[in-house]
């Protein structure tokens, strides 16, 4: 390995404190103070971190201490999406921000601005406006931008509403970050391109790499975030101006780092990174393994194993690259080790409580995968007990696995915490949490139905994505007879529904039972496309057994789907899921055609409906079913 790249395990000692009164033209000299601290953060040592970023800069004014204590702040909140951290985080930002903008440049007065629009050396606006800063002014309009974004993206994450963005993107505020980071990037290109010119190499290199990073990293994630907003909001969001080229982004927050798909290891080192050059690599991380549950263009595993790998050498310890571990050992259909991964990120610190809660609902969902429900009952307890950004849907985990287990006044605890969730569910920002309305659907049917679901558990993995990631061996031995089970109890009473559970939901059972079973039968039959299948497995089912069975589930969904009641978002995801199928099959025409059902708007229950409103998770569904159609166009995976 290039000892440029060599990364033995992090243990840099800290940089001596800032000495006497700060003065702004020095603010750089921080640098290397603030990149000390987030070292300390990445490797797991976060108390100490932020005692660092104290003791540096007690009255927090001080440009890189802090605008670069609220990146910690920010990192933090959007880890543990705790409101505690949350709101600290917008704080911290908030007064960074301030900071940020007492060091830029004093905009020019209205007539030199005039004057300028006539003569190019009065520019006051665009790269020549950027050119004629200092480097301090130009790090304080980056970090300025900085956090603008970093307080849209935790508001975003604190509303859990896109039209967050939207709102934000039609304000002043966001409007500037954008422009900012467009013009900060059209200055590096062209003082890149200049540097070329003159044959001073591939850079210039009077530009650091400490401001290179964060350029990246702004014009990155922004591109990244509007790539990925659904179609209906980026029409609005395309009024002002902007549009995301999500390959574009990946590429900017590749180059922090110097990855490329042709080799294995970064170019850049850690002597020569830019002090944002990890949050990048956090970033690609994110997208390649958490908004992949949601997208499909562009996801690259292998991109996010060799980040990782890279990572967990320079930080054997640090919590979030053992989380990316533990999630791309789920993503490839390996629940048990993703499970040995969450424990060792449970280990890693015990500082940050909040951060547990991670761990612990990955391994719930890692488990329902390897259908270990009793493990999983563990982990929802233990959220239910600790964590409070979802109280309703912790408690809907727990009561649909002590449903599944059943015995031992397990049914009888459950209908005690059913009856809870309604009054557990929580308002962000005036709007409820899908998921939380989920949960009081189930338990207030639930209760109607006299303590009865079926194949809650089950379902809810499906939601979580347990069984796409659930090895096949699992499926064909645990989930199928489990399904088949419940079917063949409704088959007997397929002629006489009214004698069926005290005659009622028959249909919505039926539905669901035939949905679960063609999601098992076509994961059977197409692994989902990063799974590593293990060779020792033993499946009875053939690929085209499991594709017709699959196939003929789905159909039945649609064919009872009037008889629905109450579970009309069942018929929505099978049209979706059918769709996919027939995409693997090789069929795209049909499945463009169930895929833009679900699309269209038009209610799919066929005749004499009765659902009112909007079904169960259906903006979630709007946003696959997007990526969906946009992979199909390109030919990619789905």
């Amino acid at each position: 390995m290039d000892s440029s790249t060599d990364v033995t395990p992090w243990h840099e000692e800290a940089p001596p404190l800032p000495k006497g009164p700060y003065r702004p033209e020095r603010a750089l000299e921080d640098i290397p103070g603030i990149s000390y601290a987030l070292h300390l953060f990445l490797a797991s040592h976060m108390v100490e971190s932020e005692e660092y970023c104290h003791k540096a800069d007690p009255k927090k004014e001080r440009l890189y201490f802090a605008t670069g204590y609220g990146l910690i702040q920010c990192v933090k909140g959007l880890m543990s999406f705790e409101d505690e951290d949350l709101l600290a985080a917008l704080n911290h930002i908030r007064h960074g921000n301030a900071v940020a903008s007492q060091h830029r440049k004093r905009a020019a007065s209205l007539p030199t601005r005039l004057a300028g629009l006539v003569m190019g050396s009065l520019n006051t606006s665009g790269v020549g406006f950027i050119k004629s800063m200092t480097a301090v002014e130009r790090h304080a309009e980056l970090v300025y931008a900085e956090s603008l974004f970093e307080k849209a993206l935790v508001g975003i994450v604190y509303s859990g509403d896109w039209l967050a963005f939207v709102k934000e993107a039609g304000r002043l505020n966001m409007r500037t970050t954008i422009n900012i980071y467009r013009q900060l990037g059209k200055f590096i290109d062209a003082a890149d391109a200049e540097a070329q010119a003159q044959g001073r190499g591939p850079e210039d290199s009077s530009i650091d790499a400490h401001f290179r990073s964060g350029v990246y990293l702004g014009v990155g994630l922004s591109n990244l975030i509007l790539s990925l907003m659904p179609s209906k909001l980026l029409t609005i969001v395309e009024l002002f101006g902007y549009k995301g080229d999500r390959q574009a982004g990946l590429a900017y927050l590749m180059k922090a780092g110097g990855w490329s798909k042709e080799s294995p290891e970064p170019a850049v080192g850690p002597k020569e990174e830019g002090v944002r050059r990890t949050i990048c690599d956090m970033a690609l991380l994110i997208f390649h393994l958490v908004l992949s549950s949601f997208t499909f263009d562009c996801v690259d595993i292998n991109m996010a194993q060799k980040i990782i790998d890279y990572n967990i050498r320079r930080y054997p310890n640090g919590i979030f690259f053992l989380f990316g571990q533990g999630r791309l050992s789920l993503c490839r259909s390996q629940p048990a080790q993703a499970i040995e991964w969450y424990q060792k990120a449970l280990n890693a610190q015990n500082q940050y409580r909040n951060l547990h809660q991670i761990s612990y609902w990955e391994m719930a969902v890692a488990n329902l995968a390897l259908w270990d429900v009793a493990a999983s009952l563990d982990c929802w307890r233990k959220l239910a007990a600790e964590a409070t950004w979802s109280k309703a849907t912790y408690a809907y985990g727990t009561a649909v696995c002590l449903l599944q287990l059943g015995g031992d006044g397990r049914r009888e605890e459950a209908a005690e915490i059913m009856d809870k969730i309604p009054e557990l569910r929580q308002r962000i920002a005036g709007k409820s949490i899908p998921l939380e309305k989920f949960a009081a659907r189930k338990a207030r049917k639930f209760k109607e139905q006299g303590g009865r679901l079926t194949l809650p558990a089950l379902e809810l993995s499906y939601i979580f994505l347990g069984i796409q990631r659930a090895p096949q061996d699992v499926i064909a031995t645990k989930l199928l007879p489990l399904v088949d089970a419940s079917l063949a109890e409704l088959e007997a009473h397929k002629e006489k529904p009214a004698a069926y559970q005290g005659g009622q939901g028959f249909w919505d059972d039926w539905c669901l039972a035939h949905f679960l079973r063609g999601i098992c039968l076509r994961y059977v039959a197409y692994p989902d496309p990063d799974a590593v299948v293990d060779p020792s497995q033993s499946v009875d089912i053939s690929r085209a057994d499991a594709e017709k069975g699959a196939l003929a589930a789905f159909e039945t969904v649609f064919a009872d789907s009037p008889k629905v009641l109450l579970d009309h978002h069942i018929i929505y995801y099978s049209h979706y899921e059918y769709g996919r199928l027939l995409a693997c099959a090789g069929d795209k025409e049909g499945a463009r055609r169930h895929l833009d059902l679900v699309m269209s708007g038009k209610p799919l229950e066929g005749p004499g409906a009765t659902r009112k409103g909007k079904y169960s998770l259906e903006n979630a569904l709007h946003v696959k079913t997007h990526a969906a159609l946009e992979a199909l166009d390109k030919g990619g995976r789905l």
